[in-house]
């Protein structure tokens, strides 16, 4: 019968009053005559699909060798010109114009697509007919026999079975047409049910007015399914806004309702609309329960005001309301999440011990890389009985990989398999992302191929952490066939996978690999954030194309993602690169446009910027107006005007930065006193200079480096000779620090000036038959080899050839 009622019903043309007036509009452009495009308020006609070239099409004509590039690389003319572009080029231009985009000409001939395609979004069920939905008991449309009528409880059987949403409608719709059901309550409920979670929020809200119009009211239940539906949609506002309309369908609003609804604010951040709800709540005289309080309580936490969220804990159990473990593991987990991990275990023995709880301080303690407490706490839960779980053990795992401490995670993924605790998909990523971190790329995919092999299907995320270890190892092609995997398997990369793309073929140097990401993610359809067009400027910037970069930071804006202080300061930071200072300069002022203010790594680039280009007055004045903004100078701030002082040779200024840089509680590192050692050297106040070494070594103060050996060494050489100098080139190598060709060239040449020319001839003769000639320079080659002045008369003592042998000798060792 249900079968007779569907096949008769074929015919039927139902036509839908939509609510939304804009998907009226859409639904008409989509009639088979009308091939429109919507731009604003513009019509503009396009010609059918059947005579469009396809840019798949064109695509595969002329496919480059890149396996995968939706448009390919361009050769274009050093204009950039799209009306003096070759022929294939406008045809590219004319296919991405056709998916609604517009293309930016690099150099090298990439091309940028700069805005993804747009689809309308059809539900299913508007392909249908045109008639009225529904129509009278036991009267079909038109007249004719009555047919026999169903029961609510075969509708109702028929509407749970069906799987697919747009399939039961249909039905829904056949049996009313066919006049053979008059719908009720229950069988409204399960169709606005399967309709609200497939996200077709115009056919529920059709259908909710049609129960209005025919007085049937909604229940608890189909209210919340309906709340529940906007928010999964993102529509937090229509949710709102149906609530307090909520009489009008003959639904009184309830606890859970409210409830439902609080959650659907939480959901989007609508903090500021949560509180007004919850008066509301209270007006209407009901008592909120152990939910309404944990969702106000996630509220509070989310929002960073976890002291608030303490006291709405008091008011609980002052109103008789118990706190259950959700209560405190929120706020206990808010607590370490903020580094008060010592107050959130406090905290977490008023309510006594508990899995969720024990699960948030071990992550607590994990995060703050306290794994001592985190293990005591391990065997804590032992000891009161509790097993731990999935989650406890990942949470460890997952620290330990981010540390490096890979080889301890394998163990405890290995004592969680032996205690009967299976793993999930977390557990199996976090483990290789601690093995990629370590570059063991062979060994992640051996545990990427265990996973699959143990059942569990990879998600977004664990393609995400493969990406990124490919990526960060220089695997740019392995990482490209993970992607074409990824779509294969029926996961689509997602913005972050292409933002991780483009971010390898960035730091790879490759314009063209990610300008062809970039036009992939434009034809899949997925909309760029602002980290991918960060990582995106910061590409442009790197091959100094700078008017594209500013583009693009343009485009941003235009398409509702504008950029923030990470973009900006990655267009500061190549132009500073770039030599074009006056230009970062100027970048400000649109940083403040956006409400940008520059940070510390905006000011420490202008300064390196100035730096480079020999304007030391002009980072002086920044570092100025860093200090009138309240912006701390950290110790790269501090050692770049450091250097900047100690090369211009103003060495009384940099002591006093130095006192400075003490006062306001920075201490100096290696490179500061390097710097200054070089600064003593340079104006010949060498036994300043060793002076203040050995006083800041003795006091444990720093340790030197390679580059503070070297500006130390040249002092020795200067004041007290050869004999100090090797002496302390020794100490250099005993602490594991091998000497450099400039180490070497600098000690050759001291030795020349106290040897004469004698001596090196039989250096370089030695050098020559140990084969060790090839491994110098030019410049330690060129001092051995300035021959042509030698003296014949002029003797070497003994004593010298002997040092110089030693040196010779050490040489030979670290090469």
């Amino acid at each position: 019968m249900l079968d007779h009622a569907e096949e008769k019903s074929r015919n039927a043309v139902p036509k839908l009053q939509l609510s939304n007036p804009k998907l009226a509009v859409i639904i008409d452009s989509l009639h088979p005559n009308k091939h429109m495009k919507l731009h604003g308020h513009h019509h503009t006609a396009v010609p059918p699909p059947s005579s469009r070239t396809s840019p798949l099409h064109f695509y595969h004509a002329n496919r480059p060798a890149f396996p995968w590039s939706p448009l390919p690389i361009l050769a274009t003319p050093a204009t950039g010109s799209l009306g003096d572009a070759s022929p294939d080029s406008r045809q590219v231009a004319g296919a991405a114009a056709s998916f609604g985009t517009t293309t930016m000409y690099l150099k090298g001939g990439c091309s940028l697509l700069l805005k993804a395609q747009k689809k309308p979004r059809i539900p299913v069920f508007l392909n249908g007919d045109a008639s009225p939905v529904l129509g009278r008991p036991g009267e079909p449309p038109g007249g004719g026999t009555p047919a026999a009528v169903l029961r609510e409880a075969d509708v109702a059987r028929r509407l749970r079975r069906d799987p697919d949403a747009s399939s039961a409608f249909r039905f829904f719709r056949s049996v009313a047409n066919g006049g053979i059901f008059r719908h009720t309550r229950v069988t409204y409920e399960i169709v606005v049910k399967k309709l609200g979670r497939a996200g077709e929020i115009d056919t529920v809200q059709y259908l909710l007015q049609q129960m209005k119009l025919e007085g049937i009211g909604c229940g608890e239940e189909l209210f919340v399914e309906v709340i529940d539906s906007y928010r999964q949609a993102g529509l937090v506002d229509q949710a709102l806004k149906m609530f307090y309309r909520i009489r009008e369908f003959g639904c009184e609003p309830t606890v859970k309702i409210y409830n439902h609804l609080l959650d659907a604010l939480l959901s989007d951040d609508r903090f500021s609309m949560m509180s007004p709800v919850y008066s509301n709540m209270k007006r209407d005289g009901m008592e909120p329960n152990v939910f309404t309080y944990n969702i106000l309580t996630k509220a509070l936490c989310k929002n960073g005001r976890v002291d608030g969220a303490l006291k709405l804990l008091e008011e609980m159990s002052n109103r008789g309301c118990s706190p259950d473990s959700v209560s405190y593991t929120t706020i206990v987990s808010s607590l370490c999440k903020v580094g008060k991990v010592e107050e959130g275990r406090e905290l977490a023995r008023k309510f006594g011990p508990c899995l969720p709880v024990y699960n948030a301080l071990i992550d607590g303690f994990c995060r703050g890389r306290r794994f001592k407490e985190a293990f005591r706490l391990f065997a804590e839960m032992a000891d009161e009985n509790i097993d731990p779980n999935v989650v406890t053990y990942t949470s460890i795992i997952s620290s330990l990989s981010d540390v490096g401490h890979v080889e301890l995670a394998m163990a405890i993924f290995s004592q969680m398999s032996v205690r009967g605790c299976r793993p999930n998909i977390h557990s199996f990523t976090s483990l290789m992302k601690g093995l990629l971190l370590k570059r063991k790329v062979h060994e992640a995919l051996d545990w990427w191929d265990k996973m699959i092999r143990e059942g569990f299907l990879p998600n977004i995320v664990s393609y995400n952490t493969l990406l990124h270890g490919l990526s960060s190892n220089g695997n740019m092609k392995e990482a490209v066939l993970v992607v074409n995997k990824m779509e294969r398997n029926g996961v689509p990369p997602n913005s972050t996978s292409y933002s991780i793309l483009i971010d390898g073929f960035a730091k790879s140097g490759s314009l063209v690999g990610a300008s062809e990401i970039w036009n992939k993610m434009m034809f899949s359809g997925c909309r760029p954030n602002v980290v991918v067009y960060t990582c995106m400027v910061d590409v442009l910037c790197k091959n100094l194309l700078f008017d594209q970069a500013y583009s693009l930071i343009l485009k941003m804006a235009e398409d509702d993602c504008p950029p923030n202080l990470i973009t900006f300061n990655a267009f500061v930071g190549g132009l500073c690169d770039g030599g074009r200072i006056d230009w970062a300069i100027k970048v400000l002022d649109l940083m403040r446009k956006y409400g940008c203010s520059p940070d510390i790594i905006t000011y420490n680039q202008l300064i390196n910027g100035f730096l480079k280009v020999g304007r030391f007055a002009a980072a002086i004045e920044i570092a100025k107006e860093m200090k009138e903004r309240g912006i701390r100078m950290t110790i790269m701030t501090y050692n770049m005007l450091f250097s900047g002082y100690c090369r211009q040779g103003m060495l009384q200024s940099a002591l006093q930065l130095l006192g400075e840089m003490v006062v306001r509680g920075t201490n100096p590192d290696a490179y500061t006193y390097s710097m200054l050692t070089y600064a003593y050297s340079n104006q010949g106040k060498f036994k300043e200079a060793i002076r203040l070494w050995e006083a800041s070594i003795e006091a444990g103060e720093w340790q030197p480096d390679l580059t503070a050996y070297t500006h130390h060494i040249w002092g020795i050489c200067n004041c007290f000779g050869m004999e100090d100098a090797v002496a302390c080139l020794k100490n250099m190598i005993n602490k594991g620090i091998s000497p450099n060709i400039v180490m070497w060239n600098l000690l050759v040449r001291n030795f020349f000036n106290g040897m004469g020319s004698l001596g090196p001839i039989h250096i370089l003769d030695d050098l020559i038959d140990s084969g060790m000639a090839i491994l110098c320079n030019n410049d330690v080659l060129g001092a051995f080899c300035s021959l042509r002045h030698v003296q014949l008369q002029c003797k070497s003592s003994e004593s010298q050839i002997e040092e110089l042998s030693g040196v010779h000798h050490q040489m030979e060792i670290s090469l």
